[in-house]
């Protein structure tokens, strides 16, 4: 009989408890590739940050002001390419689960700023030229379908300003599937229009693009030093590490996503090692039968080992089949509270490997139990 028809036909013999066992390791890897995504949807900020880029707060928190004059003093220091600022708008639309960050930006820098982002250029001047112009990031122009020409109504929140119209100019898309198309984007001047008179001159938050990455630690304390001791003191630091303390404001995510990726382990490293374990003890005999005809002990605990590998590849693979078709439907369901979730080749990978290990690492006891096995013992037993 051929090695893979016995392996077969052994998984085959309790229909049930297969089922049950592959249905484990599905749902586990379900598990394990929605964990791995909204990691990743934490992360990416920090990920694919902008190495020439620095990001200049309040020293006292993100939801303090700066003066809108910082700007041509920031620009002023040697080896900064170009600064723009933004502002935290925070309205509603349509209804308050409708989610998606806006941002008041400076027209003039944002793409110089942010080159990655990018909008055709007739959007782009169409944007320019209308006071209440807007743009939009492809994925939230596909969650509400808007297209360009849309009018767009906000409610203001933060602001107390009452209802805001938007004209969709353009939509923007990033070159990279990890940049963020969840924002929404509209003018300084059509902000400072309609807020209270004492907030005109202050922005958010300035970002600063570099000529190099080697200029970020000087420039950096260049800026905070050019404001220290003034009303409206600066914390300057790197892209990355502002979206690594962003993140942080959540709790510690990625140890949480740990914690929960390590009972998962072990559960079902324990449920598939039993499952192997009674299934080697009911076929004591069949494994005495099999040496004493001339399997050798290698090639037991082989045999062992490749029922446990192909439960395993099986389940893992149906669990990473099913997260394709539901990690969608569960981005869909957030609302855009997370930037779009993305099962990447490399996170199946991971998954199916993390699979192989567990069942790896559930037949290799029971498989080393069957290889010491000897023939007259097995035999003895019924």
């Amino acid at each position: 009989m051929r090695f893979s028809r016995l392996v077969l036909a052994n998984l085959l013999r309790k229909k049930i408890r297969l089922i049950l066992t592959v249905g484990s390791f599905a749902v586990a890897l379900l598990l394990f590739a929605f964990l791995a995504v909204v990691k990743d949807a934490f992360g990416r900020g920090a990920d694919v940050a902008n190495a020439s880029r620095l990001v200049t707060i309040n020293r006292v928190s993100i939801i303090q002001p700066l003066p809108l004059s910082y700007g041509d003093k920031i620009r002023a220091i040697p080896g900064v390419q170009a600064v723009t600022h933004d502002n935290w708008f925070g309205g509603v639309y349509q209804d308050e689960k409708n989610f998606f960050p806006q941002f008041v930006i400076d027209p003039e820098n944002q793409r110089t700023v942010f080159p990655e982002l990018t909008v055709p250029d007739d959007q782009w001047k169409a944007f320019l030229n209308d006071r209440q112009g807007a743009i939009a990031g492809a994925q939230t122009a596909k969650r509400f379908g808007w297209k360009v020409g849309d009018r767009i109504p906000i409610r203001s929140v933060i602001w107390a300003t009452g209802s805001w119209e938007f004209n969709l100019d353009g939509i923007y898309h990033g070159k990279s599937p990890r940049d963020d198309e969840s924002q929404f984007w509209f003018r300084w001047d059509y902000f400072t229009e309609r807020v209270p008179e004492r907030v005109r001159g202050l922005v958010g938050w300035y970002t600063i693009k570099l000529d190099s990455p080697d200029d970020a630690l000087r420039v950096s304390r260049a800026v905070d030093s050019l404001f220290a001791n003034s009303p409206y003191e600066t914390k300057t630091e790197t892209e990355s590490a502002f979206a690594a303390s962003w993140v942080k404001q959540f709790g510690n995510i990625e140890f949480l996503i740990l914690t929960i990726g390590s009972v998962v382990f072990f559960t079902l490293l324990l449920v598939t090692g039993n499952t192997m374990a009674i299934s080697v003890r009911e076929r004591t005999n069949e494994l005495g039968i099999l040496k004493a005809i001339g399997f050798s002990d290698p090639k037991v605990l082989l045999f062992v080992l490749a029922e446990a590998l192909l439960v395993a590849f099986i389940g893992g693979g149906l669990g990473l089949l099913l997260a394709l078709g539901v990690i969608p439907v569960l981005a869909k369901g957030l609302g855009g509270l997370l930037p779009a979730l993305v099962l990447s080749r490399g996170m199946l990978a991971a998954g199916l490997a993390f699979a192989l290990g567990v069942g790896l690492l559930s037949g290799l006891l029971p498989g080393i139990g069957a290889m010491r096995l000897r023939v007259i013992n097995a035999l003895r037993r019924v």
